[in-house]
């Protein structure tokens, strides 16, 4: 059948019946495929039946469909005309692993970060009211959105404005890790005892037993009773009818009957509607629902065969590369066994920030707080303002959503707060929206702050045992991947704003930070078997800067460039072009970084060839002071300012 779908027309030519065996078929193409590309799986398997009832029965692309976040929509995707294609998402020059509008027409909003799905929709569906349109507008809430303030601010603007919008809310009790929070538990659990659930089908079936004709009337008569207990004794029901909307549900999201009849009865309506849907993150591959959290994101080759859903063959005997998570994970572990005061705050990442053991071995330090990075800052705040040593580990692209906590709560009031920024630079094929190349240039303007990356595994230990000795508030950030197996170079001991020069140059100097220290190292090399003296700075620090060895190097080279995976507009790049503006000395600074254009999904060494923060790029970047010396180098591709 997928064969003959190149859009959602096509979908609706087949009978009813017909569409649980689409929805094995969407499987049998989407495991394969993502579990040799790598992406998020257990979440899109899960949302299939739901995917397939929604298309069905709305007119995409003229009914807007929103996305809260792109992990649940591949199979979305795959109806809408991207079947054939559909082996290239996340490869480079394929398709995206989450929403892009200029992917398709039928990708209503961009999605990457969670909770914003509600606020999109009600701006459309205000606009088609304004423009005196006629189409629907749903969004697709999932993955534990509802912990993320943002979405609670959008269904109480949603309420109040009762226009016609339908939420569709996707329940799996997963985001990508356990939900948590009172919120989550009261909407997933106290509508689905097995007690009110049973009641509810036997006495439906009685009354369409005993009563034939009048069964139907006897039925909304029931449903409006029930709505009345509900309301009274345990339902969301009169919880959201506060807020103005109507609730239906919970309904099976793998009951395509139901979910059609469902959609068909709520498009109607005009008026804000809650559907609240239950399905079963992983559902359809045995592994994937036995352990949705492993397979909430797979990486690349994870498995190599599938022989059937129950088994599952690893890619490869190799054990895996330990990564600056792990190196982070383990060392917050040790240091808590030694400081009772240590306390460690994730917004909905505990496995994927390394806190998983520390959540074992210290459960009374440990807050999950769920997809809600404001109030993870502010809380970390909160605990420092009383005395503890909060350490809050955070995705960079997710911490760029609490920066005015961070400024007004934190820096401010110069607390002792220890950000542990991960997934710093560029990340690899999750692509744009998950980049953290803006963390260097925003924590910078931030009063009172401390912000540091380490060149290595050994640093970053060192850098987090400094920050434990400071008393007021402290940014790390490192990269996302495995340690690669660069040697080992020699580290003088971490002391606040002081850089190390790891070596002397009398043609240029090298300033880099974090990532890329050690191909700064490989450039400098390269060019001094070409006849130049390169220096190389490890900066260490962006705030405070060791202006004092920068104006040592400056009074021995003509040359500076910057090398930072992070915007070009105030970070590092900023840092030291400021202070050698003061010197007064005919210095060129040019800097090395990422710039306007937003860098696509790939793997992150070609991001890193494309724009130029590898070996090879930093290398023609440096050679470009001295275009008369006929220096041997590659095309620079990327920014150089």
């Amino acid at each position: 059948m997928l064969s003959d779908i190149h859009n959602p027309t096509d979908l609706k030519k087949l009978a009813p019946e017909q569409l649980p065996a689409l929805a094995e078929e969407i499987r049998s193409l989407m495991i394969p495929v993502v579990t040799q590309n790598g992406g998020h799986l257990a979440s899109s398997l899960g949302a299939v039946e739901l995917i397939i009832a929604l298309h069905y029965i709305f007119n995409a692309p003229e009914d807007r469909i929103v996305f809260d976040v792109g992990h649940q929509a591949y199979a979305h995707k795959i109806l809408t005309g991207r079947a054939d294609t559909f082996n290239t998402i996340r490869l480079e020059g394929g398709l995206s692993g989450f929403l892009r509008c200029d992917e398709s027409p039928y990708d209503t909003f961009i999605t990457g970060h969670s909770s914003t799905s509600i606020s999109a929709a009600l701006g459309l569906a205000v606009g088609r009211d304004l423009l005196a349109q006629n189409h629907c507008v749903v969004a697709v809430l999932g993955d534990g959105a509802l912990t993320g303030g943002m979405a609670m601010e959008a269904l109480n603007n949603a309420g109040a404005l009762q226009t016609n919008l339908l939420v569709v809310y996707n329940d799996n009790r997963m985001s990508i890790s356990p939900n948590v929070g009172a919120l989550s538990q009261y909407l997933s659990l106290k509508m689905t005892t097995p007690e009110h659930l049973l009641l509810r089908e036997k006495v439906k079936g009685m009354l369409e037993k005993i009563m034939p004709l009048k069964g139907n009337r006897l039925i909304r008569r029931f449903q409006r009773a029930e709505e009345a207990i509900k309301g009274f004794l345990i339902s969301p029901t009169s919880f959201l009818a506060a807020w103005g909307f109507k609730y239906l549900g919970p309904i099976d999201g793998h009951d395509l009957k139901r979910l059609v009849e469902a959609f068909k009865q709520v498009k109607n309506f005009k008026r804000p509607v809650l559907l609240h849907v239950m399905t079963t993150k992983g559902k359809g591959f045995a592994p994937a629902e036995s352990d949705p959290q492993t397979f909430h994101g797979v990486g690349r080759n994870k498995i190599a065969a599938i022989g059937s859903t129950e088994s599952l063959e690893p890619a490869t005997a190799a054990a895996p590369q330990k990564t600056y998570t792990d190196v982070f994970g383990e060392f917050i572990v040790r240091a808590a066994e030694r400081n009772p005061k240590i306390a460690v705050i994730t917004p909905a990442m505990s496995q994927g920030t390394g806190l998983d053991c520390f959540f074992k071995r210290y459960p009374d330090r440990a807050f999950d707080v769920g997809i809600a990075e404001q109030h993870a800052v502010t809380l970390a705040a909160g605990l420092a303002a009383s005395g503890l040593k909060p350490v809050a580990a955070i995705y960079s692209t997710f911490l760029q959503r609490a920066f005015d906590q961070l400024f007004h709560d934190v820096a401010l009031q110069n607390l002792p707060v220890i950000l542990a920024v991960d997934r710093a630079g560029l990340v690899g094929e999750d692509g744009p929206t998950h980049h953290g190349g803006l963390d260097l240039s925003f924590l910078r303007l931030l009063p009172n702050f401390t912000v540091m990356a380490p060149k290595d595994e050994h640093e970053l230990s060192d850098m987090l045992a400094f920050a434990l000795t400071l008393d007021g508030p402290v940014a790390i950030r490192y990269p996302r991947g495995p340690i690669t197996g660069q040697e080992r170079l020699s580290s003088q001991p971490i002391e606040k704003g002081r850089a190390e020069l790891l070596r002397a140059g009398s043609d240029l100097t090298i300033a880099a930070i974090g990532q890329t220290v050690w191909p700064a190292m490989q450039a400098a090399k390269k060019l001094e078997a070409q006849g130049l003296s390169i220096g190389v700075l490890n900066m260490r620090f962006v705030k405070p800067l060791d202006t004092g060895l920068l104006t040592e190097v400056a009074q021995k080279t003509d040359h500076i460039l910057t090398a930072e995976e992070n915007t070009l507009a105030g970070g590092l790049f900023g840092a030291v072009a400021e202070t050698i503006v003061k010197l007064n000395r005919p210095i060129s600074v040019k800097g090395l970084g990422l710039g306007d254009t937003p860098v696509q999904h790939a793997t992150q060494r070609s991001q890193r060839a494309l724009t130029g923060l590898d070996a090879k790029g930093i290398e023609l970047a440096a050679a470009s002071f001295f275009p008369n010396r006929g220096l041997k180098s590659p095309s620079l591709q990327g920014p150089l300012f």
